[in-house]
């Protein structure tokens, strides 16, 4: 695979909760999910230590343990990162750091995949559209309480106190079997994993992008799946991401498109295998 990636924080100057990395046959995308201030987490570490350092277990896996499948290398990723925390961390918290994970490699003759959480992985086939797998652990229970904070104002006491309780609500439900499954201290997350195989010949390409990356097209409708995959051929992954904060800034209230925050954390990543 040759292989671009770009990556940018939330604010200029604040630490991100992306990571992206990948070696000639392998690729990880990992998507930190995000606390409100002062929201207890039981880790002395954070959310960005926890995903580097998942994100180079995963990929370390991936090249070395051809034997393992893919889920099986994320579980034991999960594993060996919980073992960094030490006694000082609370894992059994529900706020305990986590992240939704993309991840490829070269498998023989195939490109074997897993997708857990909103990040996205982006399939350019040779015959026909693209195919976007993720978005696979939605929460119905907590839509009603995203569509209140989008009608909210950015930055007031409301949205702040509605934020607060849609955390509350997915981290008591994350990981429990009554909700949404993400990457956490358990590696019985990695079962939940959306993966899968394709044929090599099959593929131009492929590209992961974490959901601030995604709203090019998810959120903003700048193209369809066809023209960000060209997009990302052409002018590479860090113009997409150019083009998502641009129009972020045009609609810094979240007016045109509602939206939980005004600006997010973006990473993209694309394979020409």
């Amino acid at each position: 695979m040759q292989v671009e990636l770009a990556g940018e924080p939330q604010k200029p100057g604040r630490e991100s909760e992306d990571f992206a990395a990948a070696s000639p046959e392998a690729l990880v995308l990992l998507d930190g999910s995000s606390s409100p201030e002062d929201f207890e987490s039981g880790c002395r570490h954070g959310t960005p230590w926890y995903v580097r350092r998942l994100g180079v277990h995963l990929l370390a896996r991936l090249t070395d343990r051809a034997d393992r499948s893919i889920a099986e290398c994320l579980a034991d990723a999960i594993v060996e990162t919980a073992a960094l925390h030490g006694g000082r961390c609370d894992l059994a918290h529900p706020n305990t750091p986590a992240a939704m994970v993309v991840a490829a490699r070269v498998h023989g003759s195939s490109l074997e995949y897993l997708v857990l959480g909103d990040s996205l992985l982006v399939l350019d086939l040779k015959d026909g559209p693209p195919r976007v797998i993720g978005d696979n652990q939605r929460f119905p229970a907590g839509e009603l309480l995203r569509r209140q904070i989008w009608s909210t104002v950015p930055g007031s006491a409301e949205r702040a106190e509605l934020h607060l309780r849609y955390a509350h609500a997915v981290r008591a439900a994350r990981n429990t079997g009554h909700g949404p499954w993400i990457a956490a201290a358990s590696p019985r997350a990695a079962g939940h994993a959306e993966t899968g195989f394709v044929r090599l010949t099959a593929l131009r390409a492929v590209a992961a992008l974490s959901d601030g990356a995604s709203r090019w097209t998810e959120r903003f409708g700048l193209g369809s799946w066809s023209d960000a995959v060209h997009l990302l051929a052409e002018q590479g992954p860090a113009e997409l991401i150019s083009q998502v904060r641009a129009t972020e800034h045009s609609d810094a209230h979240c007016r045109r498109w509602p939206r939980g925050k005004a600006h997010d954390d973006a990473s993209a990543l694309y394979a020409r295998i």
